[in-house]
């Protein structure tokens, strides 16, 4: 008896030091899809904003330019207030229904935004006397590379930030 007991206890613990089922991601497959992500949002907003409103677009790039640390903290302070005003809507329940636009024409607003401000960013690199090509291709590649390396994310994220104020200042004055 006492062996059936040693020999169920011995496969239980095997069964739990080596289940059997591998669910993990790797980091890395999250890096490269969160890059892709990047990279392909920035390069079609950006031209859909180039082509669609390109007065707009050149008028937030040299907002985002004049002024990059009051739009960043602008940028910041009102993705906080986006988030606690999201989460309260969420709590109440029927504040679900509202929840839910707030925060896709924010992340509408952030993408814009930082299609913005990597694009002024693009533009000081190489400027854009070919046309927009350019410049969209590096803006996309330079989102897509700092998002890539993980450490960048946060740079990409202080960027977006800026560019996300200067938008909603625009929106907002």
């Amino acid at each position: 008896m006492i062996e059936l007991v040693q020999s169920a206890l011995f496969t239980a613990l095997l069964a739990q030091a080596d289940p059997g089922v591998n669910i993990d991601i790797g980091t890395a497959d999250n890096l490269a899809g969160g890059a892709v992500g990047a990279f392909l949002t920035t390069l079609i907003v950006g031209a859909i904003m180039v082509a669609v409103a390109p007065a707009y677009t050149e008028r937030m790039m040299a907002d985002v330019l004049e002024e990059p640390v009051g739009s960043f903290i602008y940028g910041v302070l009102s993705l906080v207030a986006v988030l606690v005003l999201a989460f309260v809507f969420v709590i109440t329940i029927v504040g679900i229904l509202v929840a839910i636009p707030l925060v896709l024409v924010a992340y509408l607003l952030w993408a814009i935004g930082s299609v913005i401000a990597f694009l002024a960013i693009a533009e000081r690199l190489i400027g854009r006397g070919d046309g927009w090509l350019k410049p969209l291709l590096i803006a996309a590649g330079l989102n897509g590379v700092l998002t890539l390396t993980g450490v960048g994310g946060l740079i990409a994220f202080c960027i977006g930030a800026a560019g996300f104020g200067a938008v909603l200042k625009s929106i907002l004055r």
